[in-house]
């Protein structure tokens, strides 16, 4: 069986990192088990770098690094060198998210933006819900991804 490959959108990274009892906790269970690739570029690095230094979530550097370092490993780094042809989105900081699914060939980008879910009839690659992509590859495709 073929290990998806997925991007997964800021919000969901931040939910699943901050938040390890909440509805989203078993995507780092999957990353963990190797029963999902997450994939990652600079930019989305740079992004959840960014949104981890919010002064809301109160992390220190040694807590974002923690926080890194139980995601980044995992990962599949993807090097976008070149703008790819995305649909026109609403939140600038959405596009390296669509561009990183496309070059890296993802099976799916994992969000619960609204702006990017919106894009899913017009894009190549399946957008969809953290419930939805447990649906598809949680439950019932491997015990590695189940509570």
């Amino acid at each position: 069986m073929t290990v998806p490959r997925l991007v997964l959108d800021t919000n969901v990274l931040v939910s699943v990192l901050l938040f390890p009892a909440g509805s989203v906790s078993w995507l780092r269970r999957a990353w963990h088990s190797g029963a999902i690739l997450p994939l990652a570029s600079r930019a989305t690095t740079m992004e959840l770098i960014r949104v981890l230094s919010y002064p809301k979530f109160r992390l220190n550097a040694d807590e974002k690094a923690d926080l890194l370092a139980e995601y980044l490993p995992w990962c599949e780094s993807v090097i976008v060198s070149r703008p790819s042809a995305v649909p026109k989105c609403r939140d600038p900081f959405d596009r390296p998210f669509l561009e990183l699914a496309l070059q890296g060939r993802a099976d799916a980008l994992v969000t619960g933006d609204g702006d990017l879910l919106a894009l899913t009839p017009v894009f190549a690659i399946p957008i969809l819900t953290p419930n939805a992509a447990r649906s598809r590859w949680g439950q019932g495709s491997t015990d590695r991804m189940v509570d």
